[in-house]
């Protein structure tokens, strides 16, 4: 599961130069297995409950494999027009499917990351306020996703000016906190609030966020990266309550719908700021189309100029799973998680430490965190599992998070044999 090579040890296994002449295919894949695949963690392992999945499926590998047989470059809408008009039709597909608000809908761009993604919509809300000639405060809680501190370092400004919102019991975002720190401020405002924290799958109450912003000059941007595309189960569009008073907004179907890294969506609800923040346009670049004002350039719409074909993934899972396949993974995920959380509610010398309101199950041990560490090591020596931590008010925590394309009851019972034998 966890590759346990030492640094070092694959590059020693590795021929110092190149080679001067064509080697035989066999040759490349024999030492793909030797070499490569055991200097691995293997992600898509069913036993695989670290982090937050990393999806594929088949439909994802055919198209990743098209996608670099056609070797494409979609910067421009000139330069790839089906590149472009994919992407913005299978994103209004994926917002209809998440039950997304109509403002979002063509105007949603494929990232590489959610960081990316945060980075943008950043960089958008800072040029809205330099047209107003203010400057921007950042605001989040401490439980935001770290990517937001690496934007903000991009971005040029200072990490240490994050304004964070104190967070509830519940490690969501206090909506009253926020309307004090709101009140103090007299500029524009970037606030960052999460559908799903990676700590513990926290939802900060969008609807109180809503209404705490509302005649005030915020951009609000809201990370969904894991638990957004829970939504295209119709019992779970609550993740996505609120919504309605995002600017932009993210969430990720590498993560939970069976389409491999990288595959970001992002909706940005008045796109005009993004392209001012991003859009340089060297005479090279010219052509009548994008001067026409007809077309999306979506290299205006992130940091790098070259654009891989990531849509087609997308489409391809879309139209070869369906809506109702993926529907069904996720579903199967939430209940194997639900059986697990209860299994720990019930066992007297482990703690949820967080409700277990989709597929991350939050255990420590009532001893302590010298007993919760023998937990993660004595599930991370089985061969067989892979869990992570983190720590929620200074306490470690185990992190199970449940999403793997081929995890099944059957792995998630050998976990709990393990854990509750540690315990």
């Amino acid at each position: 599961m966890r590759s346990d090579v030492a640094p070092g040890d694959v590059r020693a296994q590795l021929p110092a130069q190149p080679p001067e002449e064509p080697e035989p295919l066999s040759a490349v894949l024999s030492d793909l297995d030797r070499v490569i695949v055991p200097g691995l963690t293997q992600w898509q392992h069913p036993g695989f409950f670290g982090y937050f999945p990393a999806g594929t499926s088949g439909p994802s590998a055919l198209a990743e494999l098209a996608t670099a047989g056609l070797g494409g470059q979609g910067m421009l809408w000139s330069t790839s027009p089906a590149a472009t008009e994919l992407e913005t039709h299978v994103l209004d597909w994926l917002a209809e499917l998440l039950g997304l608000p109509a403002r979002f809908r063509g105007r949603g761009v494929i990232q590489d990351t959610a960081s990316s993604a945060t980075l943008c919509a950043l960089l958008a809300a800072r040029e809205r306020a330099a047209a107003g000639g203010r400057e921007l405060t950042v605001m989040a809680s401490s439980e935001a996703h770290s990517a937001l501190d690496k934007a903000v370092a991009v971005a040029g400004l200072e990490r240490e000016a994050i304004v964070r919102v104190p967070v509830d019991a519940r490690q969501r975002l206090d909506p009253a906190a926020l309307a004090d720190l709101l009140a103090a401020q007299d500029g524009p405002v970037f606030l960052v609030a999460t559908a799903g924290t990676t700590s513990t799958g926290a939802f900060d109450p969008l609807d109180a966020i809503a209404a705490a912003v509302a005649d005030r000059d915020v951009w609000l941007h809201v990370d969904g990266a894991w638990a957004g595309t829970a939504a295209v189960c119709p019992e779970l569009r609550w993740v996505g309550e609120g919504l309605g008073a995002a600017d932009s907004y993210v969430t990720n179907p590498h993560k939970w719908l069976l389409t491999a890294i990288d595959c970001s969506a992002l909706w940005v609800a008045d796109p005009t700021w993004l392209e001012r923040a991003l859009t340089v346009t060297p005479e090279y670049l010219r052509n009548a189309a994008s001067d026409s004002g007809a077309v999306i350039d979506y290299r205006d719409w992130q940091i790098g100029l070259g654009r891989r074909f990531r849509a087609l993934k997308l489409w391809f899972v879309l139209r070869l799973i369906g809506a109702e396949g993926l529907r069904a993974h996720v579903r199967r995920h939430v209940a194997l998680a639900q059986r697990l959380a209860a299994r720990v509610d019930d066992h007297p010398r482990l703690h949820l430490a967080a409700p277990a309101e989709l597929a991350l199950v939050c255990v420590t041990h009532a001893e302590g965190d010298a007993a919760t560490q023998r937990l993660l090591e004595a599930i991370n020596a089985d061969p067989q599992l892979l869990v992570t931590h983190t720590r929620v008010d200074g306490r470690l925590v185990l992190r199970v998070a449940i999403g793997g394309a081929r995890t099944t009851e059957r792995h998630v019972d050998h976990l709990w044999q393990v854990l509750a034998r540690a315990a």
